[in-house]
């Protein structure tokens, strides 16, 4: 297993940032779901960046001398690099050095098993490289490979900048043809007046576990960050009858790098697209106010800060002291506390996911010609039919409906909509 120091940095001079603790802690979760060994986090605090190496070039000599007693493989830093302080701090510390966005990159590219999802981290990973190539050409496994230096494929890339940009034109392309066919998928269930709930959150926050127990998924959990990366859709019928899309999506993280976001957009308008959002937040972990805040701000960052959202406070079964879940109820009004896990307090998320889409519901009587016995079948899958008489004048249905169908049906001339 590969053996890897960690350098947590908080600069001063830096706004709205975690505690260097609370950085320090999930650069070690993404370090341990990258496969890799810590043999130890060091701390830094910074007055300001060095152009040259980031930190301060005694700290550098610090961390030098400690990767060598530790025979550490990798440095990981918990801050982003400049090409010329990663190359500067290769040559310092005589072992290869990445930053958390590459390490995040090891993790997607460890991941990602549908085609789109490997091209959307292929397309990451080269806008990400691309300013960092030297010269004619480089070797991005020139340290021995390893975390931080897999490509798609585990394939060593030996590239130019000419070909990089070439390749990024393609994977757009590709992925354009992608998104082509997945609006045309969307196109069919609006057309088919299917809901669509998002399941949104931090990273392992448990929303393919929260997926797993609301339908028959087989989605694959773990502790370990990222362990969701394609998006999975299933379907859900409610207790009154409806039938709903919930879909599970990438988890979110602090500081997500944009180009990240970008890369990965496609895979986000199941969130853009969806009716509900279910934000769900692990009430378990101290930093859940920290987290929420991150998702908050990758939300509008999507331009999705409107959307309707459910809170779903998850991992209940992991707090001992329950008075914690009356803070946290007095913290986010209206959220469901459950876990996802055991099935707690299940049935009440469910009831507020029918009871939103119930309040978006019409309850009409309407009439219409025997000669238009098609649109009982429409009725039953569109919509909620409480009641059908067939009289000598024509079908009397009492239905409950999508108030966006409401729209299509008031323009049939045979549907006369009593009330």
């Amino acid at each position: 297993m590969e053996k890897a120091l960690l350098v947590s940095i908080q600069i001063k001079t830096d706004k709205h940032r975690w505690r260097i603790e609370d950085i320090s802690s999930e650069l070690e979760e993404l370090a341990v779901s990258a496969g890799v060994e810590v043999v130890e986090n060091i701390i830094c605090i910074c007055d300001k960046v060095t152009a040259n190496y980031l930190i301060g070039k005694g700290k550098v000599e610090e961390i030098s001398v400690i990767a060598s007693e530790e025979a550490v493989d990798t440095v990981i830093f918990s801050h982003d690099l400049s090409g010329t302080q990663q190359r500067n701090l290769e040559e310092a510390l005589g072992r290869k050095t990445i930053d958390r966005t590459q390490l995040i990159l090891d993790i997607f590219s460890r991941r990602a098993k549908s085609p789109e999802g490997k091209m959307q981290v292929e397309l990451a990973l080269l806008q990400y490289l691309l300013p960092r190539l030297v010269g004619k050409g480089v070797m991005l496994s020139r340290l021995g490979g390893g975390i931080g230096t897999r490509g798609p494929g585990e394939t060593k890339l030996e590239v130019d900048r000419r070909q990089v940009r070439k390749r990024i034109d393609k994977l757009k392309n590709d992925l354009e043809s992608f998104r082509s066919h997945r609006l045309t998928t969307h196109k069919k269930r609006k057309g088919n007046n299917l809901p669509l709930v998002a399941l949104v959150g931090y990273t392992s926050a448990g929303k393919s576990t929260l997926l797993n127990r609301l339908t028959d998924a087989a989605q694959t959990t773990s502790e370990k960050l990222f362990t969701t990366l394609d998006p999975l859709s299933k379907s859900l019928q409610l207790p009154n009858g409806q039938n709903i899309i919930i879909s599970d999506t990438v988890g979110f993280l602090h500081e997500l790098p944009h180009h990240l976001i970008e890369a990965f957009k496609a895979t986000l308008e199941e969130v853009s697209d969806a009716d509900l959002l279910i934000h769900v937040l692990d009430a378990s972990d101290q930093r859940m106010h920290q987290h929420n805040q991150s998702v908050q701000g990758v939300l509008d960052e999507l331009g999705l800060k409107d959307k309707p959202v459910l809170v779903a406070l998850n991992k209940i079964d992991l707090i001992s002291d329950r008075s914690w879940l009356e803070v946290c109820r007095n913290e986010f009004s209206g959220a469901v506390i459950l876990s996802a896990r055991t099935g707690e307090n299940l049935e009440a998320l469910i009831e507020r996911i029918q009871g939103y889409f119930s309040s978006l519901m019409l309850n009409l009587k309407i009439i219409i010609p025997h000669s238009r016995m098609e649109l009982v079948d429409f009725f039953y899958r569109q919509a909620k039919v409480d009641k059908i008489d067939y009289l000598q004048k024509g079908i009397s249905i009492n239905l409950r409906i999508p108030r966006g169908l409401f729209t299509k049906i008031n323009k049939d001339k045979d549907i006369r909509v009593i009330c």
